[in-house]
């Protein structure tokens, strides 16, 4: 049976892989320090072939027994996360990355590191090829995330070159779906809560902002396939379906059957103004593309909000 160490195993994204891995009969050892991350996305993995430690990866990683794979997803990942915690975010993104990189040259274990669209920056090149260099504002309010997933690109690259580790690297597009926090302040669960609430739902900038949202299961499937692939360069997960921030706003208010209007508020600094992934690498190299349909992710995961609401 392999044996899997999933660092930000209670994310949103970590928790979601450790109970697909588990499915697929591997063995589980979840790590997080519960910053950002909540102990009820994996209550329901307790009785399984899973085991959870509580533990912050920026100091020295220990677990005793064989390991066949190290998966770094512990980050924050929201920008509301990582403006309210700037040291944290660049921490994990360095010190945290090199402890699990350490850990898995010490078992001699396949690496995989969560890497982000966000290292293109306010990209200049659409859709976003792995090739683009990006375009970062290193000191802009977004650098602490940006720079530090790029930091976390080039110490796994390092490790490879250098020590010969097996590393993978998955730049992740906007992902959505159950067990993203009601307060995330990223676009689908922000809307999704305003609208079951009939609240004004908060569009940033006129809106015509593009992204490509992924439903949680496909990326998933693209991160296992990653993994058991001997692909070491950068590969891109998401959907190409590109659509404007006012476009999704406007369809979760229509599913919702919501209330709310739509309002208007500053764009943030350094907001992309557009997002899309090129996934000709994961299709030729990986066989992967998005299956879920925008409506039917958005309907799984406005029914998991609704329930999460209720009563509140």
């Amino acid at each position: 049976m392999p044996r899997v160490v999933i660092t930000g195993a209670a994310g949103f994204i970590g928790s979601h892989l450790s109970e697909a891995l588990l499915d697929r009969d591997f063995s589980v050892v979840g790590i997080d320090n519960l910053l950002t991350g909540d102990l009820a996305n994996i209550a329901h993995l307790r009785d399984r072939d899973f085991q959870f430690i509580r533990h912050d990866v920026t100091n020295y990683i220990d677990v005793e027994g064989d390991v066949d794979f190290v998966l770094h997803w512990a980050s924050p990942a929201s920008p509301i996360d990582y403006l309210e915690l700037p040291i944290p975010t660049l921490k994990v993104g360095a010190l945290g990355t090199h402890k699990a990189l350490g850990l898995a040259k010490a078992k001699g274990a396949t690496f995989v590191i969560a890497s982000t669209s966000e290292v293109y920056g306010d990209p200049l090149e659409h859709p976003q090829k792995e090739t683009y260099w990006g375009n970062v504002n290193p000191i802009g309010p977004r650098g602490v995330y940006d720079e530090a997933k790029r930091f976390a690109e080039a110490i796994t690259v390092a490790y490879r070159r250098y020590h010969k580790v097996d590393t993978k690297i998955v730049r992740i597009f906007n992902t959505y779906g159950p067990r993203m926090r009601v307060r995330d302040g990223r676009a689908v669960p922000e809307f999704i809560s305003q609208a079951l609430a009939n609240q004004d739902v908060t569009v940033f900038g006129d809106g015509s902002q593009t992204r490509s949202f992924c439903y949680i299961s496909d990326l998933v499937d693209g991160i296992i396939r990653l993994m058991h692939s001997k692909e070491n360069d950068p590969v891109n997960i998401g959907n190409p379906q590109e659509m404007t921030i006012k476009q999704m706003a406007e369809l979760i208010i229509q599913m919702t059957g919501s209330k709310s209007r739509i309002v208007y508020k500053p764009l943030p600094t350094d907001d992309p103004k557009v997002r899309q992934p090129d996934i000709t690498r994961a299709r030729t190299l990986l066989g992967w593309e998005p299956k879920v349909s925008l409506e039917q992710g958005l309907g799984r995961t406005i029914e998991y909000f609704r329930e999460k609401t209720k009563g509140s």
